[in-house]
Formats: structure tokens, C-alpha cells, sequence
């Protein structure tokens, strides 16, 4: 063949290439939400693959009970169990509550507003405006869960589904590896096995910083709750080291619940949460996470920040949940692939 057919041999081949990757980046974008749906469920089975495996450890004398998918079993039982017990002792007594407190507010409604009343600038409210703005927001609130429906559906079954693939992968992910692993050349194939290694290594360390972090708040603000003796203490303290998984948007969500909390009864309680969360975020921004989470994670704080910003960005809460893992992976690959080291270094 001349050398004028292998060159217009070679610009054909390129141009099919461009076209198949703009094709197969259509389709990506097409099932994106397949895509965001696969990957996060990867990464939990890769985080939570630690649990799955010291579960399998256990051992009664020479027999393991606890082997293969056993172990995911014992774990999904424990969750669901976990959750069903917080369900039955926390919700109970919130319900009691608010059927009492709506059987009473018309009593009470004229009572709380002459309260609110007594603050400066409060005083010129108009209280059948403001009886009339609750109805309508009432009413408002209403109607947009009832339209709401479909989204809720649409969330609940993705979260099913994504539940299942994380299953799948904990029991059959490292089928699906090595399949992954197979389209690349040896060498290349060791490089990123040794490099997805190490990124799944340190994640299992963030794993573990961040539940000793969510133990440490969950126990130091059920204490505090209880000392303060604000309703529903115990749920409060759970709830709150369980939403401390979510970086920053979970301690946000945990300070409205406790504040609403503490003002149903005296403005002195909502004073000592404030305190206390004040303090809290002092010392694990200050003391806890550099010593638990920086030495595991081995990331700088401005990167754990824009990974958290991103994350929000792209997948709200969801994408905050992973976006830590997800800088740690990006970490690896980016040093192992695009810094040039020195070798004699």
C-alpha cells in the first residue's frame, strides 16, 4: 500500500475514533444517572467492604458463621435492625406530642403570640395575619407533598436500587474487578490494580475516622441533651452522631432539630445547644478531625472543602456523602499517573 492510502487509512481510523467517543460520551450523558447510580454503589460496597470482612472474621472455635454472603446478611440485618429499634423508641413520644400540641393550640395560640408579642419590633403583628400566613402555610405544605409523590417515589426506588448494587458488589465485586482489570495490558493492569489498592486502603481509613467521629459527637451530645433535659434526648443524641456522615450539611441539620427541640420548653435550653455546638465544631475542626480524619485521609482541609462543594454541586446530599472517598480516589490516580516524581527522591 502507498504511503498516500496509509495516511488516508489513518486519518479514517481517527476520525471513527472521535466518532465513537463522542458517541460513547452521548450515551454516557444519556444514562447519567444509571452511571451516578453504579458508581456510588461501588463505593459504598468499596468503604463498606471492611465491615463486610471483620464480620466474616468471626469465629467460633474452627467455625466461622459468619462466611461469604452470610456476613452481608448479618449486616443488613443489623441496619435494618438498628433503624426499626430507633423507629419504635424515638417516634412514639414525638407523635403523643404533637397530637397533644395540636389538641391544644387553639388554647394556646393566643398565649404563645402575646409572648412573641413582647419582643421588640413583634409588637405591631397583627394576629389574624399571622394565623391566617400559618393556615396558608399549612395548606402550602399540604398540597406540595401530596404533588410530591411521584419524586419521593422515583427517590425511594433508586435508593432500593442502589442498596442492591451495593450488595452485588460487596458479595460478587471482585469478579467484576478482575473483568474490569482484564481489558488493559499487564502492565498497565498491575499499575492500576497497585494504584486502586492503595485508594481502596485509604479509604477504609476514612471509613474508620469517620465513625469514630459520628461515636464521639453521637455520645458527647447525648450527654449534653440528657443534662439539659431536653425532650427526646437519646433520639436527638443518635440522630445526631448518625447525620455527622454527611460533612457539615449533617451538623446543620442536627443544630435546627435540637434548636426546635429545645424551644418548645424554655429559651434557656435553646441557649445551652447553641453553646454546645459552638463548642463542638471549635474542637472538631480545631483538635478532632486534623488528628482522626487528616492523618487517615491524608488530604489537605481546602481540598476536603471544594470536595465537599463539588459533591453538593453535582448530587446534593449524595454527592457530599461521597465526596470525600471520591477525592481520596481522584488523589491516588492524580498521583500516580500525572505528578512527575523524582525518582532518586
Amino acid at each position: 500500500m502507498s504511503q498516500s492510502g496509509q495516511d488516508a487509512q489513518t486519518v479514517r481510523g481517527h476520525i471513527v475514533f472521535a466518532f465513537a467517543v463522542a458517541l460513547a460520551l452521548y450515551v454516557a450523558w444519556i444514562i447519567r444517572s444509571m452511571l451516578v447510580l453504579l458508581y456510588v454503589s461501588a463505593l459504598f460496597a468499596v468503604v463498606l467492604a471492611p465491615v463486610v470482612r471483620a464480620t466474616a472474621r468471626v469465629q467460633v472455635g474452627r467455625w466461622k458463621p459468619f462466611e461469604g454472603a452470610t456476613a452481608v446478611f448479618i449486616l443488613l440485618l443489623l441496619v435494618v435492625g438498628a433503624i426499626t429499634a430507633f423507629c419504635f423508641l424515638a417516634f412514639p413520644p414525638v407523635i403523643r406530642d404533637l397530637q397533644a400540641l395540636s389538641n391544644e393550640m387553639p388554647d394556646r395560640a393566643p398565649t404563645l403570640l402575646a409572648k412573641v408579642k413582647q419582643f421588640p419590633f413583634l409588637d405591631r403583628l397583627d394576629t389574624n395575619q399571622i394565623i391566617a400566613w400559618v393556615q396558608g402555610s399549612v395548606s402550602h405544605l399540604a398540597s406540595s407533598l401530596l404533588t410530591s409523590v411521584r419524586s419521593w417515589a422515583s427517590a425511594l426506588v433508586s435508593l432500593v436500587s442502589g442498596f442492591v448494587l451495593t450488595l452485588y458488589f460487596i458479595l460478587e465485586g471482585k469478579g467484576a474487578y478482575r473483568w474490569f482489570l482484564s481489558f488493559l495490558a499487564p502492565h498497565s493492569r498491575q499499575r492500576l490494580d497497585r494504584t486502586l489498592q492503595h485508594a481502596g486502603s485509604r479509604m477504609e481509613k476514612w471509613l474508620l475516622g469517620q465513625a469514630s467521629l459520628m461515636l464521639i459527637l453521637g455520645t458527647v451530645s447525648t450527654i449534653v441533651f440528657l443534662s439539659l433535659k431536653i425532650r427526646y434526648a437519646s433520639a436527638l443524641g443518635v440522630l445526631t452522631g448518625v447525620l455527622n456522615v454527611i460533612p457539615v450539611l449533617g451538623v446543620a441539620v442536627s443544630l435546627v432539630l435540637a434548636l426546635l427541640v429545645a424551644a418548645i420548653d424554655s429559651w434557656g435550653r435553646v441557649l445551652g445547644v447553641a453553646i454546645f455546638f459552638a463548642v463542638w465544631l471549635q474542637i472538631e475542626n480545631s483538635w478532632l478531625i486534623p488528628r482522626i480524619m487528616r492523618n487517615r485521609v491524608d488530604l489537605p482541609a481546602l481540598a476536603i472543602f471544594v470536595a465537599l462543594l463539588l459533591g453538593s454541586a453535582l448530587e446534593g446530599v449524595l454527592g457530599v456523602m461521597v465526596a470525600i472517598p471520591t477525592a481520596v480516589l481522584v488523589t491516588v490516580l492524580v498521583d500516580e499517573y500525572l505528578v512527575h516524581k523524582d525518582e532518586a527522591a
